[in-house]
Formats: C-alpha cells, structure tokens, sequence
C-alpha cells in the first residue's frame, strides 16, 4: 500500500457518515480558548489590524441559567464578531453577569425560606454573605452556557458589575453627578414595592389591565346634603384631603367651597375646583388622596393641600397615620385586607351607594409582579432636566445623540418610541430599599446630621468632626451601575489603553424590551462621563415566541430550553434556527421542529464535505482550463461573496444564512457536486474553503471541524476563526451574463430529459440514449459527460442539426431540440399529451410577458436594456410555440 493511500484511508476512518455535534462541541471550543484568539491582543497580525470593533455583551442577570433571548442575543453578536475578526478588525467582545440587585436578592430570600430562614434572621453581613455564594454558583453556571453556544468573547476581560472595577466607577460618577448638582435627595412620589420593600423607576412598572371594580362613596356634607365619589381604591379615602369638581361642571357649582367630611373618620376636609377633574368619569366627583396617587400629588401641590401617608413600607395601614388621623381601627391591615373592612364599614353606615365592575391599569413590579403602591418617599434622584456643561440636561443630550444621527437604531421604527420616552423622562429615583447591590457612598454625621458624598468613608465629620459616622443603608439601581457598561469594562474611570481603543462601542445589540431600562441610560450616562456617545448602532431584537406566536411560560409549557436543544440537535443548528427568519425588531416563532431542520441542514454541509475530502485526491489529471460549471460556480460564488459580505456588514443575518443555504444546497449540492463527479476537482476544493469562511460566523463549530478535518491550512494560523475573509474578485474573462445563460441551457437540459424519465416511469437504473441538436453544440460537448451523468444517459450524440430519430420523444427548448429514442417505451397518446402540457405552459409564459410589456407605466419605467430583454423573451416563446403547434401536427 502506498503511503498516499494509506492518509486517504486514515482520513476515511476519521469522516463519520453523520456530523455528531456532542462529541466535537467542547473540543472545539477549548482549542479556540486555548489560541488565545479571543483576546485583540493575541490575534495574528495584530500589528495589521488598524481598524477596532468592539461589543459589550449586555450581561445576563447572576440569577441562573440562560434562556432563548440570551442565545438570540449571543447568536447574533458571535456571529457579528466572528465576520469582524475574520475582516482583520481588531475585535473584542467583553463578557460579564449583572447582579441584578432586586431579582438575585429575591431568589436568594426565597432559597432561604425553603429552611425556615429569613433576610432579618441572618442580619445584613450574614445575608450578603448568603447572597455571594449564590451568586458564585450561578457566574460559574452562566459562563458554561455561554461556552455551549459558541461564543468567542474575551473571557480574560469578563466583568462583573459588582466587582471592585466596577464599585470604583460607580461610586466615582455618583461622587461626581452630585458634586455637578445632577444628584440629589428628595421627597417626591415613587413606586413603591411592599414585597421587595423598595421604590422602582417608572420604567420597572408593568402595567397589566385588571378586573377590578368602582365604588360610588357618599361624602356628607357639613351644611347638609352630600357628594358620591367614584373610586378604585376606597381604602385610599383614609388618606383624602379635599374633594374636587370641574368648575364647569353645573351640577357641582353649588357644592365649591364647601366642607365635606370623610366617611368612618368624620375627618373635614374642603370641597375645591379644578378643570383638571374629567365631567364624564364616574359622578364628576374626584377624591383627592396626594399621598397614594401621582395625579392627586401634584394637584395637591396646586393646592396646598395636606399629603397623609397612610400605609407602611409593607403595605399595612401605619400605626402613626391611624392614630393621628382617627382610623385607629384600621392600623396594622394589609391594604387589600383593609379594603375588605373599610367596605364592609361603609355598608354599615350607609354610606356606599353601589359597586360597578371595572377594567382598569394597576401597576406591578416588574421583578415580583406584586401590585405597586404610589407612595411619599425620601430618596435620591438624577435630574434629567437641569442644564450642564453646554447648556444642555442629560435628556437633551441623549434625545440629540440619536436625533443628530451619531447614533443609528435598528430598525429605525424604534426612533420614535424612543424619542416619545425621552421627551416624556422624569427624574430618574436611584436609591433601593435592599441590602444587595451597591451602597450609596453617601455618609451622614450621628451629631450634627451633616451629609457626606464621597468614595471612601470618612473618618470624622468634615463639619463638626465627630467619628460618629453612618452609612446611608440604600442601594443603587440596578440600571445605574449598568448604565455605564460600554465605558466601566474597559478600565473608566482610569484612562486606560482599551477606553481609548474601543470606546464608543460599535454595536450595542439587545432587546427592544430593555431599551428605556438600559439602552437610554447608557446613553444618559456615557454622555455625562465621557460627554460622547457609548455606542454607534443599537441593535434591537424581538421576543422569541413558540410556534403558535405566544409567549413562552413555564405554566403553559411551551419552553424551549436552547441548552438542551444545542444538546440533541447541535450548538449551530439551535444558533441558526434562531437567526434564519428573524429580522431587528420583530417576535420570533421558534419550534423545536425548525431546530431540527437545521440539524439536517448541518448534516447536508458535512455530508457535502466528506465527499470533497474523501475525493480530494482523485486519479484525474488537473487541468488548468476552467470548465462551463467551473466558471458558473466560481461567478456564483462571488456573487455569494458579495451578497453575504453586504449582508453582514449591515446585520442582515437572516439574509445571509438564507443565501447560504440556498447556494450550498441549491447551487452546489445540487448541480456542481453531482456534475464534478464527471472532471477534475480542483475549483471543488476551493469553493468548499470558502463557503466554510462564509458560513463560520453563523456556524462556528461545524466549519471549524470540517476545517481541520479537510486540513486547508497548517501552522500557528491554522484555526478558520482567524482564516481572513474573502476578498471580492472577478471569477473569469468570460461574460458573465453569458456563462449563466450556457449553464442555465445545460440545466434545462437535464431537467427536461429526468422530467421525461419520469413521466414515461423509466427507472433510474435503466440507461437510455439521447440525440441533441443545438446551435450550442461545441459548448454542450465540452459538457457531454454531466449531461450523461446527471440524465442517467449510456450515450448522448450532439449535433447542430439533423433529422429526428424514429419513435423518439421530443423536447423543444430554447436553443436545443432533444430526442429520446423509447422503443417500446413510447405511447403516442401520451407523447401527445406531454406535448400539449408543454404548450400550454409556452402560452401561459406568453401571456405574462405580453401583460408586461403592455404595461405604459413598464415602458416608461423600466431600463431600456430590461424592456429589451422581454421583447426577446416574447419572440422566444413565440418560436417555441410554433415548434410546438408543429410537433402536434405530425
């Protein structure tokens, strides 16, 4: 046995005859780890690449494992920043986890009360001792899913947004938005939380319509008679200060400036107008409660009226407020139970004239889905609104950073939902009520009050001197750490080599969900801190939706977890599935059935490969002449080149999968494949190396495999993921309109002969013979052995004219006439039939045209060369039609 049969042979036993993607994933992964590749600055040729790209992964929260928006999420960026490394860009993706304040400290008091144990058992230190444990665990657990799905980020650079990094650039942009006057403390009406026992920003309330009700409450009237108030929340009257009507309002003119008395409390309370009040909601009649609603609190302002917080941090109607204000009875019940009570109450009295039931929007915590409480609360807050550096507030800042195009959003649609955001943007409360996350560095004086906002605690009072110093007890949004990603993972507040390399960011890509949470807090804060943007394009994906459209829920069980899909059906396939078909800003249906189809998409590109390999050193001679398909492949192939370069280059992923599936299935596997078995297969080999460079970005694993396995390249550079990417170059001299058009008579040729084959159910064992005559005839023998090959032909004769063979069957086309001697396969009647069936068709194509070029708005239109080109269309057909009329005659 020679030695050069003897590789082959080695090679046969390493190709499987299916891709098994569970026994090479972590192989692969841990060579791509171990090259050191991930990191910009261990790449080949760094000193080549002058040109940086780089995305800050948004960080998934420490709270668990990963679910279909996170693959969707690293699909896209992997995909991303594997193109821009392949393009010899300098590129760095920075990975990291969020601690994710509310929700982590939620999952860990619920771990907790599994054992009997509670946050106050432990106190502060113990818990937040609890809580890092946890939070190790999960960190480990995120950072292997993301592994699993092939994402190539720089894990030496991972961050944290609650490590010492991190704490310094928080702390230190608190420090300094204070010291600028753009943080302050105050009182204001917050979304409170009762469960979480914190406020939320506006944008962490979700609000769901409920199925609630009206009550029609009479208010006596001091001087007789009496006023009915319509509301949603009677319990909520313990805490009313006045009654308004609209001043328009005629049934009410009578009743302004009067004092009304709250019902159980015989509390006194004033009888104003206002036309803010709605004559048509209810009875006209409004309750104003400036302590427990927004509205009420800033029409309370109006009016000088008094604020009464009525309920506790938790919930309960307070101890203080009832014995202050007469509702003693109430104190220490949870709202909804003193809702209960308060109604019964007013049953008794005869004071509730009716219920009606009522559709209406409460608000939710976003983390715990517990209805949330309007409440007066000191807290810190960023002003939006005061002017800066420029003459500028944070708010216009961001609005002109997107409006002054210096930064795009994809899709643009979602400009204007931003922009309605922003104009409508309060200031924004910072400060939690939790014991996880990042304190406050704010320091208060035991003696002299006196408040200290600084980075490290100080010693003694900078006013009065005393050492007796406490810390403020609140955390900070979990948003306001992450607010500074783009910036704080590479090195800010310290002027690092990174900062200067890869800020701004090149991609921000998230989804369209978060972009009030974290999308234009980013840019509120990266235009403070750095007074530039934090990144150039914002990409925003959709829900990934089940296959019916809704929304996956572990309660419904439609989940699908991508971990366990990548397990069955492969990493890429799950990655493809989620990228094929989905397009910036929409929902995405996903379906375990789609994944699997990628699965054998997979395997169709392996299968394709091995063969490649196996035969890549066959017995015939090479030849330097390019044949028909070897010129028709290699044009498809720049075009492919070229489109997909485009379409990554623009984020348009699906688009370049799509084209990827459709040349390598279609084009390749189809025709070149089966017709190379026929010539020599040089141009083969080249194709297969640079669909794999085109396909990597999209299916990392897969042509990394095939990659190595095809051994295209040896030495330190030998991975794909650094292959450099295609350049765009012309395929050959020939015209290649006119390459097309031979490879395209060459198709309609077989297809013509194996629809015969097929009609007449000759079997695909069974040779027969055919006679062409073509104009075409030099070019269509230079091609004779794919036309015997892929017809199932044992010989074909080609002429450019002669007579008709007896008893054949006849195949008109445009620049060929084929005949197929049946013998005794043939049927007149059938023959006839096949004839007019084409004919038809013939017509049908004639009509479309002629439609067409009747068309003035066509004609006016359309290029010259275009309304050539169906002229000629029309006058082929016409010629084939009266072949065809002919044949009939006979």
């Amino acid at each position: 046995m020679t030695t050069k049969t003897k590789k082959i042979n080695s090679k046969k036993s390493q190709l499987q005859t299916t891709y098994e993607p569970k026994k090479v994933e972590d192989k692969i992964y841990k060579t791509w780890e171990k090259s050191g590749y991930f990191n910009p600055d261990k790449l080949p040729d760094k000193k080549s690449r002058k040109k940086s790209y780089f995305i800050p992964m948004p960080p998934p929260n420490a709270t668990g494992i990963l679910h279909l928006g996170h693959s969707l999420m690293l699909a896209i960026q992997d995909a991303q920043v594997r193109f821009h490394r392949m393009r010899g860009e300098k590129t760095l993706w920075i990975p990291g986890t969020d601690h994710a304040s509310i929700a982590t400290q939620n999952v860990v008091e619920k771990l907790l009360l599994k054992k009997g144990v509670t946050k106050e058992d432990l106190g502060r230190v113990n818990f937040l001792k609890e809580v890092d444990k946890f939070v190790k665990d999960s960190k480990n657990t995120i950072k292997t899913q993301i592994k699993k799905m092939g994402s190539s980020c720089d894990w030496s650079r991972e961050r944290y947004t609650l490590d010492a990094g991190m704490t310094e650039a928080v702390q230190t942009i608190f420090v300094n938005m204070y010291n600028d006057g753009l943080i302050y403390k105050g009182w204001r009406m917050v979304n409170w939380c009762p469960r979480c026992v914190s406020t939320l920003a506006d944008d962490e309330v979700d609000h769901k319509e409920i199925e609630g009700n009206l009550y029609y409450i009479k208010y006596p009237i001091k001087d007789g008679g009496f006023l009915i108030v319509a509301t949603t929340r009677p319990e909520t009257m313990l805490g009313d200060t006045a009654l308004v009507v609209n001043p328009k309002d005629k049934k009410y003119l009578d009743f302004i400036g009067k004092i009304s008395q709250v019902p159980l409390t015989q509390r006194e309370i004033p009888v104003l107008s206002d036309s803010y009040v709605e004559m048509e909601f209810g009875t006209g009649v409004l309750k104003v409660t400036p302590g427990h609603d927004p509205n009420d609190f800033a029409l309370g302002k109006k009016h000088k009226l008094d604020v009464i917080d009525i309920f506790d941090d938790m919930g309960k109607i307070s101890d203080k407020a009832s014995e202050y204000h007469n509702f003693a009875k109430y104190k220490g019940l949870d709202r909804f139970e003193a809702r209960k009570k308060i109604i019964d109450d007013l049953k008794k009295e005869g004071s509730l004239v009716k219920i009606e039931p009522h559709k209406h929007n409460v608000g939710h915590c976003y983390r715990c889905k517990t209805i949330i409480e309007p409440k007066i609360s000191e807290q810190w807050f960023v002003s939006v609104n005061k002017k800066i550096r420029g003459g500028k507030s944070l708010k216009q800042k961001a609005i002109l950073a997107v409006k002054d195009k210096k930064i795009e959003i994809i899709p643009e649609k979602f400009n204007k939902t931003y922009f309605n955001w922003m104009n409508n943007l309060h200031d924004w409360c910072i400060s939690r009520q939790i014991w996880f996350g990042h304190r406050l560095p704010v320091y208060y004086c035991g003696d002299c009050e006196n408040t200290m906002v600084q980075i490290k605690r100080p010693k003694q009072c900078a006013k009065c001197k005393s050492k007796k110093i406490k810390q403020d007890t609140s955390t900070l949004d979990t948003w306001f750490s992450s607010g500074l990603w783009t910036f704080s993972t590479l090195g800010w507040p310290k002027k690092t080599k990174d900062l200067k390399e890869f800020h701004p960011a090149s991609l921000m890509e998230t989804g369209y969900d978060i972009i009030f949470f974290w999308v234009a807090r980013m840019i509120i804060m990266s235009e403070y801190a750095l007074k530039t943007i934090p990144f150039k394009k914002v990409y925003l994906h959709g829900l990934v939706l089940d296959k019916k459209g809704i929304k996956m829920s572990k309660s419904i069980g439609n989940v699908i977890n991508p971990l366990k899909m990548s397990e069955k059906y492969g990493a890429d396939a799950t990655r493809l599935s989620l990228i094929i078909g989905n397009s910036p800003g929409n929902n995405l249906k996903l379906s375990e059935e789609k994944i699997a189809s990628f699965r054998n998409f997979s395997n169709k590109i392996w299968n394709i490969s091995r063969y490649i390999i196996l035969n890549k050193k066959d017995k015939k001679p090479a030849s330097k002449k390019l044949t028909l398909p070897d010129k028709w492949i290699l044009k498809k192939l720049e075009n492919l080149t070229k489109d997909v370069t485009q379409h990554y280059e623009k984020i348009e992923l699906s688009l370049a999968g799509e084209k990827l599936r459709e040349f390598i299935w279609g084009d390749l596997a189809d025709w070149y494949l089966e017709i190379s078995k026929t010539q020599e297969k040089d141009v083969l080999n080249q194709v297969l190396k640079q669909v794999l460079i085109l396909s990597h970005p999209l299916l990392p694993f897969l042509t990394e495999y095939i990659w190595e396995t095809a051994e295209f390249k040896k030495g330190p550079k030998k991975l794909l993921m650094v292959e450099p990417w295609p350049a765009i170059t012309k395929a050959s001299k020939n015209k290649p309109a006119q390459v097309e058009k031979e490879f395209e008579m060459l198709k309609s040729i077989i297809t013509s002969i194996r629809n015969v084959r097929a009609e007449y159910k000759i079997e695909p064992k069974q040779k027969i013979s055919a006679v062409i005559y073509s104009k075409e005839e030099k070019i269509l023998t230079s091609v004779k052995p794919a036309i015997e090959f892929l017809s199932g032909l044992s010989h074909v004769t080609i002429k450019k004219t002669g007579e008709k063979p007896e008893n054949s069957s006849e195949i008109i086309l445009k620049k060929a006439s084929i005949y197929i001697p049946m013998g005794d396969l043939t049927n007149k009647e059938k023959e006839v039939e096949r004839i007019q069936k084409e004919l038809k068709n013939a017509k049908d194509y004639k009509l479309v045209i002629q439609k067409k070029l009747e068309n003035e708005n066509f004609i006016k239109r359309a290029p010259e060369n275009i309304v050539k080109e169906e002229q000629k269309k029309l006058k082929e057909q016409n010629m084939l039609i009266k072949k065809l009329e002919e044949k009939l005659k006979l």
